[in-house]
């Protein structure tokens, strides 16, 4: 698919993602191939110097969750995701990016509803249980659905945000999924201490 189909197939996805409804949820965005330079061009940044580099800017962690599809018999989705950020106040929106490559985002994008827990610094291992692929990642994790989608809301995540798709754009190798906020929340009785992500480790704030 060259770049006036991807463009195409862009704005038929966020033509269709307005506000989800039971009788036809959004689909994912197709996953080309691509590429930054031609087969015969040197790439201008090294890709492990990227990573390197921008491995100094430490983030916090979630996981993104959503219910089992109509007809779905796998259950409820979910992928941690460190890419994350609020983005609008007014309304109030939020954003993710994931790869093109996730199995685990086209289920979410025909949920059309998502919910983003933000984990607390003794969340490590969840952390990693949603970094696989192929495994049953919500076995032995408690959790209840959110108020707004019935996104699962992990027990022990320090904040919650339950959101609907507002709309989803082409970034490279990933996509830009925009959330619109319909309900959040803190956990109770938590001391707010999140889980870090830096230099390819996990960490903690330390007084």
């Amino acid at each position: 698919m060259g770049h006036a189909g991807m463009a195409a197939a862009a704005v038929r996805y966020l033509r269709s993602a307005g506000t989800p409804d039971t009788a036809g949820r959004v689909e994912p965005l197709p996953r080309p191939d691509l590429r930054a330079v031609g087969d015969d061009e040197r790439a201008p940044i090294d890709p492990a110097e990227f990573r390197r580099v921008l491995g100094n800017f430490a983030t916090g962690v979630t996981v993104v969750t959503a219910p089992a599809g109509a007809g779905e018999s796998a259950g409820p989705a979910g992928f941690a995701c460190q890419s994350f950020s609020a983005l609008s106040l007014d309304p109030p929106l939020i954003a993710f990016m994931v790869a093109r490559t996730s199995t685990t985002w086209p289920r979410i994008a025909r949920a059309g509803v998502f919910c983003v827990n933000v984990l607390g610094a003794h969340q490590g291992d969840l952390c990693r249980g949603f970094a696989v692929s192929g495994a049953d990642k919500f076995a032995g994790v408690a959790h209840a659905p959110a108020p707004v989608s019935g996104s699962p809301r992990l027990v022990g995540a320090p904040a919650w945000i339950d959101c609907t798709i507002h709309a989803v754009h082409t970034g490279g190798d990933h996509l830009i999924v925009v959330g619109r906020v319909d309900a959040l929340g803190t956990a109770d009785g938590d001391d707010g201490s999140p889980l870090l992500f830096h230099r390819g480790r996990f960490g903690r704030l330390t007084d």
